[in-house]
């Protein structure tokens, strides 16, 4: 991104109000799903119809937000099998996240829902998994009143392109690199 980019934009003098809106939270620093998940319960707690499609997260992992969810009742489908680098079958791999947007794409489709959140679906792009072009046509026809937020590093630019906000999460640092692990209720 250029500097340019990363200014606030200046705000028109008249606003309007959009049926709604795509939110891209992508860049190397943490926090991208955990906004999105934010976003989930100030939605769920506006009553809207919530569903989280999961990309890359095994279901044998027990995520604090999946935990949340389901305490609010929300939908939720954790469709991959963890880290690419970790797969003992790379070609079950893709099938997962190519299936996982076959789900992703019915769901943004089908006017069911307020918010969708597609969490680490630019995983599945840049991987090759899933062509940037179909996601780009799945976001663009969209049911008109469903929002989405797509997390993951490495958004590709026809995405970006399309969005309505991008934020960009940069690492300062991480306690990762002083080799610290994970920690339930802050990373999952």
């Amino acid at each position: 991104m250029s500097d340019a980019q990363r200014e606030a934009p200046a705000v028109p003098k008249k606003l309007i109000r959009a049926d709604s809106l795509i939110i891209v939270n992508t860049g190397n620093g943490k926090g991208k799903s955990s906004a999105a998940f934010g976003v989930m319960g100030r939605a769920w707690a506006r009553g809207w119809r919530v569903v989280v499609v999961q990309f890359v997260k095994s279901g044998k992992w027990q995520v604090g937000e999946k935990k949340l969810a389901e305490h609010l009742g929300l939908e939720w489908h954790t469709m991959g099998d963890g880290f690419t680098w970790e797969s003992t079958d790379f070609d079950e791999t893709v099938a997962k996240g190519r299936h996982a947007w076959d789900v992703a794409k019915e769901k943004l489709a089908n006017g069911d829902y307020d918010l969708v959140i597609l969490d680490e679906v630019t995983y599945a792009v840049s991987y090759g998994w899933i062509d940037v072009g179909d996601v780009v046509d799945a976001l663009t026809s969209r049911a008109a009143t469903t929002n989405v937020i797509l997390t993951g590093r490495n958004a590709p630019p026809e995405v970006i392109d399309i969005a309505d906000t991008v934020t960009e999460m940069t690492m300062v640092k991480h306690a990762y690199q002083k080799g610290i692990r994970a920690k339930k209720g802050i990373e999952y």
